[in-house]
């Protein structure tokens, strides 16, 4: 009797929401912080973008170099870039609202989606410019080519240098760091073509540049494009074994079995998981609730948990 007066007591506490807070809502202002940091890097890293880009226009067109070229188109989709992620880490930070419950911070992911887009599409303008050069070689003023190359890779260091700290914290930097590596791979290719035609007249060595740099983009917005699809389609992150989370918490005292397990990416750096968890009478508890919120953020990351405990044998009667 005093059994099934503690399980009636505990399912009304539960549902006036008294059965353990499901959600741990630290993460706003965590990633907002992060958001903070990425935009002032992002921020630097566009002007130089901006003023190296229109140098290298400047030196593509005074030598002939489709390379420069290329690398300077590179350059204006690293700035088009960067300007849409310090727009999606702008309005990311705006408020959720009653009908966009998670906010804004999937613009991230969007903008990371057009990134990447936007550089197979560069690649691929580039490996038709390069046809035509191979048909019909141009001549190239190897010497100051290369004097422009090598200030586009001091530039690109730099840019990467200034991004690599937060590049780890978001998608948005991490797309903008690939495009800087590939724009900086795209230099060095671009001096190799300068050095071939200086010392041995060797005009193919352009064209065929511009297609090394057009394969680096293609390979280095193949992650990107890869991740950012995965968390628009709410797969499982990649860091996160469901399965084994799935044990973990089935080998928890008085758990039963789990089910309905999700677990997925809400933007970088912010997981959330739901799953329904079958108990023992006696575990039907806030403190069942606390210990496995508890194990899902010590053992696997997940601040943002919705754990909705049933009792076995028992129609579902709580949400938490």
């Amino acid at each position: 009797m005093r059994e099934a007066e503690r399980f009636a007591r505990d399912a009304l506490a539960t549902r006036r929401g008294e059965v353990g807070a499901g959600h741990h809502h630290g993460h706003a202002h965590v990633h907002g912080g992060i958001e903070r940091a990425s935009s002032s890097r992002l921020a630097i890293v566009l002007v130089l973008v901006l003023v190296y880009m229109a140098a290298e226009v400047v030196g593509g067109l005074i030598t002939g170099s489709l390379a420069l070229l290329a690398d300077a188109g590179h350059m204006l989709s690293d700035a088009a870039a960067i300007a849409l992620s310090l727009f999606a880490a702008w309005i990311a930070r705006k408020p959720a609202t009653p009908t966009k419950t998670y906010g804004y911070y999937r613009t991230e992911i969007l903008a990371a989606l057009v990134n990447g887009a936007a550089l197979v599409a560069i690649s691929l303008f580039i490996f038709y410019e390069a046809y035509q050069r191979l048909l019909s070689p141009r001549e190239v003023e190897g010497g100051l080519m290369m004097v422009v190359a090598v200030g586009g890779l001091v530039v690109n260091l730099v840019s990467l240098w200034i991004l690599n700290e937060g590049k780890h914290e978001s998608l948005n930097v991490h797309g903008a760091w690939l495009h800087v590596a590939a724009d900086a791979l795209g230099s060095v290719a671009a001096i190799a073509a300068g050095t071939l035609i200086l010392l041995f007249g060797w005009h193919w060595a352009d064209p065929a540049a511009s297609v090394s740099i057009a394969l680096l983009v293609v390979y280095s917005s193949w992650a990107l494009l890869k991740e950012a699809v995965g968390v628009l389609l709410e797969g499982a992150p990649g860091h996160i074994d469901v399965d084994a989370l799935r044990a973990e918490i089935r080998s928890l005292d008085g758990v039963c079995s789990v089910h309905d397990l999700h677990v997925w990416t809400i933007t970088t750096g912010l997981v959330a998981m739901s799953g329904h968890v079958t108990v023992e009478p006696g575990d039907f508890t806030p403190a069942k609730t606390a210990e496995i919120r508890k194990l899902v953020h010590d053992r696997f990351g997940i601040d943002h948990a919705t754990i909705q405990l049933e009792v076995e044998g028992v129609e579902c009667r709580t949400v938490v």
